[in-house]
């Protein structure tokens, strides 16, 4: 008899439900920290990806992203309001996001976006990820904002860290303090 066989179903649903927010988490943390681990993570290597222009495989999906993402800039992606419908290997979710975004190129132009993941997910060999994604788009704002230009460091302090990209952000730091302890 497997683990997921034997455990109660209300404690599988549970454990379950925990696996798709981290694989979503995961999903923002490969965007906004540039970590192509992580982005890969959260989806099957056969997924899809409806995502603003990009329609086609998550793969090409990771690939045209991960361009754009090493060039620079800002993001910060927050996930809030996820709906889990569960029903047995697979899941209907549905997550609500906030993005604020800049580029390199153009470091002064906001971009606001609100909007839904909605999500088929599966579970294959005891893990959850996508398979199949469609972006929703509810709001997008974009303005200028010329104090983007400015250094963070200068208006933060030299002292406080700043958001950066896998792996020198700070989050990257702790885990490497945590595997040499």
């Amino acid at each position: 008899m497997t683990a997921v066989a034997s455990m109660p179903d209300g404690l599988q649903a549970l454990l379950d439900r925990e696996a798709i927010r981290d694989c979503l988490y995961r999903y923002c943390r490969g965007i906004d920290r540039v970590d192509e681990a992580a982005l890969r993570s959260a989806y099957w290597e056969d997924a899809t990806d409806c995502h603003g222009a990009w329609n086609g495989s998550a793969e090409g999906f990771i690939a045209q992203a991960l361009s754009r993402l090493r060039q620079g800039g800002r993001r910060v992606h927050q996930i809030t309001n996820v709906l889990i419908d569960l029903h047995g290997d697979t899941a209907a979710v549905e997550s609500s996001f906030f993005a604020l975004q800049a580029t390199a190129a153009r470091p002064e132009r906001e971009t606001f976006l609100c909007g839904r993941y909605v999500d088929r997910f599966e579970r294959r060999g005891g893990a959850w990820r996508v398979a199949a994604r469609t972006v929703v788009y509810d709001w997008i704002e974009e303005r200028d904002r010329p104090e983007l230009t400015q250094d963070a460091a200068a208006l933060f302090g030299a002292r406080q860290p700043v958001g950066t990209t896998a792996p020198h952000d700070a989050f990257y730091a702790l885990q490497q303090q945590m595997l040499a302890a």
